[in-house]
């Protein structure tokens, strides 16, 4: 059985199409509490709120985000923060055929509302002011129920009002019903809640808190602008001689009070204006960091922390940490906006479309933070290497790091690893030796494998062949010294490393040097061991091989571009 928000079954019958909360005249006019605001007038407008009267706190709240512009950026920072998350349909069920076709149809369902972003953005609109309220239009095409779009409606609208308590769902005022209003219709509205802390609805939105600092940082902001009048702008004092006529005095008084403006007058030769520069200088500093600490207040509310107004230009992290939201206030956002969707949206469309005994789909907000895989695959490394540890499935590895698993018939890079012999290089006539293996890659390329196998085996293959060139001039040039290290190799016409006859446990001249490296004492004892090594190396010798090894390196790059 589905039910609604107020505990009732929902019936699978024809939902109502019609719109019920109508735009009125009385919605196109406000009272602006703002204007003027004290703290009485507060206090005031927060005691009708208690009482369940929500209309001026509601064109308050509005004002705040309109007039304080740090104020409407960290809401508008909170907000994206929820509406930014990627979002799927889950079915009800697992491994259940039905449940899966349900949600498929409920995401095809919310992609086709007109403005599912906005209605987003709406719901967590009850952040700031405790609670948001958006009609359902219903429409019916194609022989099911659909989603048109969600119309927000504005909090004033509402009341909580009743003649003996205090109600805990919004009613909605009309002409009928103008002072208790009217009890909202189920299935035909959705109402998001939030709660900052226990108690009435009412007083749950963050807006509330940030009122008082909001009206300390106005007082504030005046005091700052009457300062800044008194003690920028000089003083402008006219004088005129006695008797000087009434008209006279006219055109010197416009000139004083207009002087700031126009910085120019014309006055008679009788009378003179003087500009008295104030000799008193105040601290202007208190009116900057009474108003930061505003911000900082507002800020620790709304988002957990106060980067956005104490932020450091340059500093490491400073900018990461001023514009993002805690997570724990992100998380906590997602999952009231999704048990909303699902239980007020979802549920409803689920019994009109499949009957109320169908399960409903649930909708999922994806708030987790992104992991670091470079340190989990560190993790899994040292858990199966280190500690032979087998029990973990493949399916798991692709589902955690995000790897699609491979299509029949497509190349694997395992796959082309075992191509590569031990020694790092393919074997001779590998790569595309004869139309049959060009015709085998060019079905693999037609099949949208994707993958050129041979390329990794001409990158690999050309890799050894420049550290054979390095290991190679290194050898020659330390000939007649007593020092090889490499064994006995050669190069051939091509510049590749001949192994045949050599060790094939040689070491290359650089384990020898890390050996020295590491035997070393200091750096002093350490160009004495390098130079007794290479005691006998020819430089001259050394510098030709090194650059043909060069030459050839570059070649090789050329060709494999």
């Amino acid at each position: 059985m589905i039910v609604d928000r107020y505990g009732k079954e929902i019936q699978s019958k024809r939902p109502i199409l019609d719109e019920i909360a109508v735009q009125t005249i009385r919605d196109r006019y406000g009272s602006y509490p703002s204007h003027g605001l004290t703290p009485y007038r507060l206090t005031t407008i927060f005691k009708e709120a208690d009482q369940g009267d929500v209309s001026r706190q509601a064109e308050l709240f509005e004002e705040m985000e309109e007039k304080d512009l740090h104020l409407c950026g960290i809401l508008q920072t909170r907000k994206l923060a929820v509406t930014g998350c990627d979002w799927e349909i889950l079915p009800a069920a697992d491994n259940d055929a039905k449940a899966a076709r349900i949600a498929a149809a409920a995401k095809e369902m919310v992609e086709y509302i007109d403005n599912w972003d906005d209605a987003l953005l709406d719901m967590t609109d009850a952040i700031g002011k405790g609670f948001s309220v958006s009609e359902i239009m219903w429409e019916i095409a194609e022989g099911m129920v659909w989603v048109k779009r969600l119309n927000w409606i504005h909090q004033r609208r509402f009341t909580f009002n009743s003649p003996t308590v205090l109600l805990e769902s919004p009613r909605l005022i009309t002409d009928a019903e103008p002072v208790w209003g009217e009890e909202l219709i189920p299935n035909k509205f959705v109402v998001h809640r939030y709660r900052a802390r226990s108690g009435a609805t009412v007083r749950g939105g963050l807006l509330r808190p940030c009122a008082w600092m909001f009206l300390f940082k106005n007082f504030d902001i005046k005091d700052w602008l009457v300062f800044n009048e008194l003690f920028s702008v000089p003083m402008r004092m006219g004088k005129y001689q006695p008797g000087t006529s009434a008209t006279e005095k006219d055109v010197l008084r416009n000139a004083v009070f207009n002087l700031g403006v126009d910085a120019a007058a014309i006055i008679p030769d009788t009378t003179t204006i003087e500009l008295l520069e104030s000799k008193l200088r105040g601290d202007v500093s208190s009116f900057e960091k009474f108003a930061d600490f505003c911000d900082r207040a507002m800020s620790k509310a709304v988002l957990g922390h106060t980067g956005s107004a104490e932020g450091t230009p340059g500093k490491l992290g400073s900018e990461d940490q001023a514009k993002e939201v805690r997570q724990d206030l992100l998380e906590a956002d997602a999952k009231v906006i999704m048990k909303t969707v699902t239980s007020q949206l979802l549920a409803p469309w689920t019994a009109f479309n499949f009957g109320p005994d169908a399960g409903v789909p649930q909708f999922k907000l994806h708030f987790e933070e992104s992991e670091d895989l470079e340190r989990t695959a560190r993790v899994y490394s040292a858990v199966v290497k280190d500690m032979g540890y087998e029990g973990i499935s493949v399916k798991h590895i692709h589902e955690r790091f995000g790897i699609p698993e491979p299509e029949k018939g497509e190349t694997t890079l395992a796959e082309v690893r075992a191509r590569t012999p031990a020694s790092g290089r393919p074997e001779p006539g590998s790569r595309r030796n004869g139309d049959g293996e060009r015709q085998v890659n060019k079905e693999k390329a037609e099949a949208g494998s994707g993958i050129d196998p041979y390329l990794f085996l001409d990158l690999i293959a050309a890799q050894q062949q420049i550290d054979g060139l390095v290991d190679e001039a290194l050898r020659k040039a330390t000939a007649g010294s007593g020092f090889s290290p490499c064994g006995d190799r050669d190069l051939d016409t091509y510049g590749r490393v001949n192994v045949q006859g050599a060790d094939p446990g040689a070491e290359s001249p650089f384990s020898a040097i890390e050996r020295i490296v590491e035997a070393a004492q200091s750096y002093d004892d350490l160009q004495d061991r390098i130079a007794e090594a290479y005691s006998g190396i020819n430089l001259a010798q050394f510098r030709e091989i090194l650059a043909r090894a060069m030459f050839m390196a570059d070649l090789k790059g050329r060709t494999l571009a």
